[in-house]
């Protein structure tokens, strides 16, 4: 068991950054700061500017400034990946509703019809615990939400395109995963990726999602599960140790990747433009280290600009 963790006042948060070997030349500042942005959130980025893993007192010169450029700087990120992420999932649930409106008809007892999804007996529990799932949901959301109740109150049923709009993401990826081969195929082809390989990006980005609307750090998030090799990691030139690509697998380049498949040239354009400018404002501030520290730890290539210019 370790110690607890006590309750420490401002001024004494300020002390403990400044032993560990943090520059604070203005203390008000800081202490204004750390009342705002809270003393946990902000220590969490302290991994660019301390000595190592062992030592995790702060590299010469580092300064205050510095630690929280790096927090604006992941916040502003953030956003940027937040609100891209909320285009491909419009983008995804509006295909799917699309397509399988289109196929199995419109009212609940129709698109979700046991008989519509994989006939693999592997996937038959799978199949049981997704269609509960969405019907929880159905029964849930019909009176909590204005465009549910409406379809409830006049028709007596829920079209899927409106259900869409009250399922989670991650729900999304689950009801995607249980969908005939034929149903798979169809809508991955619409983004030009097989189905697996959809199948594995909509799990990602619904665990993105869940990151970015927590609030939690994400430029250097690494996940468990990864992306195949891409026709972009050779493009690019990404060293390869041990048989792998070093970034663009799990971690936030990774991400970076899956949008490139999923935006629109144009929206993928916007957001590699934004990024830039948000690396670009996090250089100017940094004074100890180097924005290729930073891009190194988020997986970011130093060329990984080049991306917009492929199809």
């Amino acid at each position: 068991m370790g110690r607890n963790k006590e309750f420490k006042k401002i001024d004494e948060q300020v002390d403990i950054l400044i032993n560990k070997g943090l520059t604070i030349e203005n203390k008000e500042y800081a202490k204004e700061v750390l009342f705002r942005e809270n003393y946990f959130f902000l220590n969490g980025y302290r991994h660019l500017l301390i000595k190592s893993e062992t030592d995790k007192t702060y590299i010469k010169g580092a300064t205050f400034e510095e630690l929280y450029s790096i927090f604006l700087f992941d916040r502003s990120f953030r956003n940027i990946l937040f609100k891209n992420i909320l285009i491909i999932e419009n983008n995804i649930k509006s295909i799917m509703s699309y397509e399988l409106s289109l196929k199995y008809g419109y009212r609940e007892k129709d698109y979700l019809n046991y008989r519509n999804f994989s006939n693999n007996p592997n996937k038959y529990r799978q199949v049981v615990d997704v269609v509960k799932k969405i019907k929880r949901q159905v029964k849930s959301n019909a009176s909590s939400h204005s465009a549910t109740m409406h379809y409830v109150n006049n028709y007596g049923y829920i079209p899927l395109w409106v259900l869409v709009k009250v399922l989670s993401f991650g729900l999304i990826g689950e009801f995607y995963a249980i969908l005939k081969d034929d149903d798979k195929d169809k809508i991955a082809d619409i983004y030009n990726l097989d189905s697996n390989t959809l199948s594995n990006y909509l799990v990602l980005l619904s665990n993105y999602r869940n990151i970015c609307a927590h609030e939690d750090i994400v430029f250097e998030n690494k996940t468990q599960r990864m992306i195949e090799d891409t026709k972009y990691h050779r493009l690019l030139n990404i060293p390869v140790t041990n048989g792998e690509y070093i970034y663009g697998k799990g971690d936030v380049f990774a991400l970076i990747i899956i949008m490139k498949a999923m935006l629109k040239e144009e929206e993928f354009k916007n957001l590699s433009l934004e990024i830039e400018r948000n690396l670009k404002n996090l250089e100017l501030n940094l004074s100890t280290i180097k924005i290729e520290k930073v891009l190194d730890r988020m997986g970011f290539p130093v060329n990984w600009m080049s991306l917009m210019e492929y199809n």
